[in-house]
């Protein structure tokens, strides 16, 4: 349940993200919102509490690693806890665009969808395990494509779908990896393929015609984040409310390794010397 919870939920000004925020605080969450645009962010704020809900905006552009750090500091600095956070920011596979660079000169997908992720959980992890019993969420997806260690910013054979896919891919990897790292913390670590090209301005921008509501996504989010049938399960890979399968490639762990340690290059952070690598 989700009553007195902190839920930060990143992407949750639009889409399936707003969604959630909306159903959470409902349910007596006190809800973190982030989002890049201030006007949208601080509309819905507003929104939940004309409906006696409690949330808080954060503005940040994940695709600047700086800013990622900016707002991982104001939530350590404004609250004295967090009980779940909800990766769930992102951008699509931007239809048949060329290839884009971070603020940081990173492949875009890769930094927004995954560098992204990867930065704010470590720099929020102290938190979450201060607050424990905690649930790591991340919104992946069932488009998932083997990373090429020699080319992971995809310097050659560009595609927005290739990129996309990876950068999901990256992410269930992350999520496999923190599940195992924080097994004896009481924070558990899970990721999901919600539903497939739901209405939200991400897949209308990418040119596809959606199949799925909003509403369809936002269940199986809340199923991991907050239900008590999914507590304490962690490492597991879930399309909608089924554990599945996903890429073999998520499983080997030479190649979690691999983007554990080109992740902790790419964002300066040092690896914890207590956890083995």
């Amino acid at each position: 349940m989700a009553d007195g919870k902190t839920v930060l939920i990143t992407g949750s000004t639009d889409g399936v993200g707003r969604c959630v925020a909306g159903l959470l605080a409902k349910s007596g969450a006190n809800v973190l919102v982030h989002g890049r645009d201030r006007d949208r962010g601080e509309s819905l704020v507003a929104e939940i509490s004309r409906q006696g809900g409690q949330a808080r905006f954060y503005q940040a552009d994940l695709s600047s690693l700086a800013e990622v750090r900016h707002l991982a500091q104001a939530i350590q600095r404004d609250q004295a806890r967090l009980d779940v956070l909800i990766n769930n920011a992102g951008i699509g596979t931007g239809g048949r665009g060329q290839r884009q660079t971070s603020a940081d000169g990173h492949e875009l997908r890769f930094a927004v969808n995954y560098l992204s992720v990867f930065l704010l959980t470590r720099l929020l992890l102290p938190l979450l395990k201060a607050s424990a019993p905690g649930r790591i969420v991340n919104v992946s997806s069932v488009g998932q494509q083997i990373i090429d260690f020699d080319d992971v910013m995809l310097t050659r054979g560009y595609s927005g779908v290739r990129a996309y896919c990876q950068s999901k891919l990256a992410e269930v990897m992350l999520t496999f990896d923190l599940a195992e790292e924080l097994k004896n913390s009481n924070v558990t670590a899970t990721c999901l393929h919600p539903a497939t090209y739901m209405d939200t301005t991400m897949v209308r921008l990418d040119g596809i015609s959606p199949v799925s509501s909003v509403e369809d996504g936002a269940a199986p989010i809340l199923h991991l984040a907050t239900s008590p049938e999914t507590e304490g399960k962690t490492g597991l890979y879930f399309d909608r409310f089924r554990a599945s399968r996903a890429h073999p490639q998520t499983y080997d762990i030479a190649a979690r390794a691999r983007l554990r340690a080109l992740s902790f290059e790419l964002t300066a952070l040092e690896p914890d010397p207590s956890v083995n690598s």
